[in-house]
């Protein structure tokens, strides 16, 4: 869920907390922009910064304008405003989900390739989740857990279908990237280091 913290925009902030149960983000306050920068970590993606003021924002740190939607032409109808942010957020997504770094490799979620230099491999959305789950927690994943939470199977279920696309997938990956220690595997279950 991406954030969305408001700068030094009370009325905005009351109005939308008011409808915080059927936003698709979490908002947050603060009262000016010293406030922002003593309580929050800029190198998080994962936020929208929005402020009546203008682009004066814009010079801490890393937030750009990819980050920031000031509001300065208003009033503005609320839906108006909703769509704003959406939009927003919906780009913010995007360019994230483009560039996710995975050891030595890049891992574009929105075209589902993964390459190294100029080599690119076009992945499966099952393959995309193995990586991700695999790299999201630097711990050995066992084959139960990886039905679990990838396949949503029970663990007395046949373990065969997990089996079968980690041994695809390293394959792949091993053919074209000449890379056999891409997903490691050991007693206790598969991992990325």
């Amino acid at each position: 869920m991406h954030n969305v913290f408001i700068i030094n925009f009370n009325s905005l902030y009351d109005i939308l907390h008011e409808l915080k149960e059927y936003l698709s983000f979490k908002i947050t306050r603060f009262e000016n922009e010293e406030d922002f920068k003593k309580n929050f970590d800029l190198d998080r993606l994962d936020y929208l910064v929005i402020s009546k003021t203008d682009h004066k924002l814009l010079l801490i740190n890393n937030l750009n304008d990819k980050n920031f939607l000031g509001f300065n032409d208003l009033p503005l109808p609320l839906k108006k405003i909703l769509e704003l942010i959406n939009i927003k957020l919906i780009k913010l997504k995007f360019n994230h989900q483009s560039k996710i770094t995975i050891k030595d490799y890049k891992l574009n979620l929105n075209s589902k390739f993964f390459s190294k230099g100029d080599l690119k491999l076009r992945l499966t959305e099952k393959e995309i989740e193995i990586i991700l789950y695999l790299n999201d927690r630097k711990i050995k994943h066992d084959v139960a857990d990886l039905q679990k939470n990838i396949w949503d199977y029970s663990a007395n279920m046949e373990t065969h279908t997990v089996e079968t696309h980690i041994y695809r997938l390293r394959k792949k990956i091993s053919d074209l990237f000449k890379d056999k220690k891409f997903i490691l595997s050991h007693k206790n279950g598969y991992f990325i280091d």
